[in-house]
């Protein structure tokens, strides 16, 4: 069985559990704690819940939120909404002004935008009894059992080898030589570091390629767009493949290369598993993808901070892998993008939001590359 049709099969629950799940208008525990000892009605103390973010627009944050949003639907409640854009002001402005409007009783999951960020949100919850889950972007000092119960935990994925992975396949498809560039995310960015020297590790084993240029393009389809024609204008037919950090970024690119009627003749690789780009990968446009599996994190995040934070279970009782660890990155190429498109895309996921730790992939570690 392929580590794709595994994952999909263990990730679906049975559409009758779902269902009576739903009805109940709550997740088991919290039922249970609406209840009160022996069935008793007690009031409820939901906190408020939260994602921060830097934008719905862009096709991974939108399946973030969308993971969020299940979650909250499954506890019977809303959602609130703090995007940021990319700017690190104003998502801990956003932030403090929710504690400040709920007097602490928040649950919160959040992308601190830079690493550095992450400390000053933590910090801000900690202070005012709120409880925050946080992913991908934070200092390697920063540590959620410093922070007692209150800092739940931290999400990331391990980028340096994944992105190994793409760029020997980007390089075999090449034939081992010639010239490619490289285009990447915010320079600040966990990932877009890690991505990066994946793909630095990887050049050494083949001295016939020469990266031609590397650019950051912030994440941004508009600007990868404007960096892959600078880069066609500047080196022509010399470029003989494309790193790309994520989908985003790629579908930039892809536009520059369509507008040179060479859509098709370069091989990309990518990052994020996001449903436009899987389509490119079906249609042979671009090699490959990797799905970090944003829906699952988005609800499994915002599941911890309030689980926590209702009293379900105890953070500073679990063990160190429970509070920061990485999620599961799935390589998909041609031979397994419609598999994942019909399974994963063109239906809803249904995840049991109680089972944290299920699609955990271990402890993070904190090895430069």
């Amino acid at each position: 069985m392929s580590f794709i049709k595994k994952f999909v099969e263990e990730s679906t629950l049975s559409r009758r559990k779902f269902l009576l799940n739903s009805a109940m208008g709550f997740g088991g525990v919290a039922a249970a704690a609406a209840l009160g000892p022996m069935g008793v009605a007690v009031a409820s103390t939901k906190p408020t819940l939260a994602w921060g973010y830097r934008t719905p627009d862009n096709p991974y944050w939108n399946s973030i939120v969308s993971g969020g949003e299940s979650f909250a639907r499954s506890v019977g409640q809303d959602l609130t909404h703090l995007i940021h854009g990319g700017n690190n002001e104003k998502i801990l402005a956003d932030v403090k002004a929710l504690l400040s409007k709920t007097g602490g009783n928040l649950a919160l999951a959040v992308d601190a935008n830079d690493s550095p960020n992450a400390r000053s949100i933590v910090e801000a919850c900690a202070d005012k009894g709120g409880f925050v889950s946080t992913i991908w972007n934070k200092t390697d000092d920063l540590h959620p059992w410093d922070y007692g119960d209150n800092y739940v935990c931290h999400i990331s994925w391990s980028d340096y080898q994944p992105a190994q992975d793409t760029a020997r396949l980007l390089l075999e498809a090449i034939g081992g030589k010639g010239g490619i560039v490289g285009i990447g995310g915010i320079a600040s960015n966990v990932p877009a570091i890690e991505r990066k020297a994946g793909l630095m590790k990887v050049l050494e084993e083949y001295p016939d390629v020469e990266l031609l240029d590397w650019q950051a393009a912030d994440w941004s389809t508009s600007k990868a767009n404007t960096v892959m024609s600078t880069m066609l204008t500047r080196f022509g037919d010399e470029i003989k493949g494309v790193f790309s950090s994520n989908d985003s970024m790629t579908l930039g690119i892809i536009e520059a290369l369509r507008a040179e009627g060479l859509a098709g003749e370069i091989p990309i690789v990518s990052y994020d598993g996001t449903a436009d780009v899987v389509k490119l990968v079906m249609a042979g446009e671009v090699l490959c993808t990797v799905s970090t599996n944003p829906y699952w994190a988005g609800g499994i995040a915002l599941s911890l901070a309030y689980h926590a934070a209702v009293g379900s279970f105890k953070p500073s009782d679990e063990p160190h892998a429970h509070r920061e660890f990485l999620g599961p990155a799935i390589m998909i190429t041609q031979q397994d993008a419609q598999a994942w498109y019909d399974n994963q895309i063109a239906q809803t996921p249904e995840y049991d939001w109680k089972d944290y730790w299920k699609y955990s992939s271990g402890q993070m570690t904190y090895d430069k590359v």
